[in-house]
């Protein structure tokens, strides 16, 4: 079903990207809105995918997973089987936060948070390196991160 946003459910959206502990009478408040035609279009964005979960953004340095990598996986072959398992393997992976197929010289771009070097070493060792169909990975660290935002630009 197609719904076309209007400037009132992209100003919602807009807001609950800055702040999802919003009650409705405070959402009715920014967007200008009584409450109920808020909660109603709330409900609306959420049942037809646009907003997709409400997640708290937790600091991965103080959690001792700030060790941060981006590790390229390159398989030995590549067919619809072979990539099911490794994805599938890959979405019980904690250490994994966010895996694409992507195209170029690799098949899959990972992101790791890891507590150091040697919790990497063991990640790479006892979890990618066990999984058969893996041919060859690439690490880059990340040294420091410049820019990281969680919303989209609506």
């Amino acid at each position: 079903m197609d719904y076309e946003l209007d400037k009132t459910d992209l100003l919602i959206l807009r807001t609950l990207q800055q702040n999802a502990r919003l009650t409705i009478k405070e959402m009715a408040t920014e967007v200008h809105l009584s409450s109920t035609p808020v909660f109603e279009r709330m409900k609306r964005l959420e049942r037809l995918g646009y907003v997709k979960k409400y997640i708290a953004v937790l600091d991965a340095a103080k959690l001792n997973k700030g060790f941060l990598v981006f590790c390229n996986v390159k398989l030995r072959r590549m067919n619809t089987s072979i990539a099911s398992d490794f994805t599938e393997r890959i979405r019980q992976v904690p250490q994994v936060t966010e895996c694409y197929n992507i195209s170029g010289n690799f098949d899959y771009l990972l992101k790791i948070h890891a507590a150091d070097m040697h919790d990497y070493q063991d990640f790479l060792l006892n979890t990618l390196g066990a999984i058969e169909s893996v041919g060859s990975i690439e690490s880059t660290f990340v040294m420091e991160e410049i820019k990281h935002e969680y919303g989209l630009n609506i």
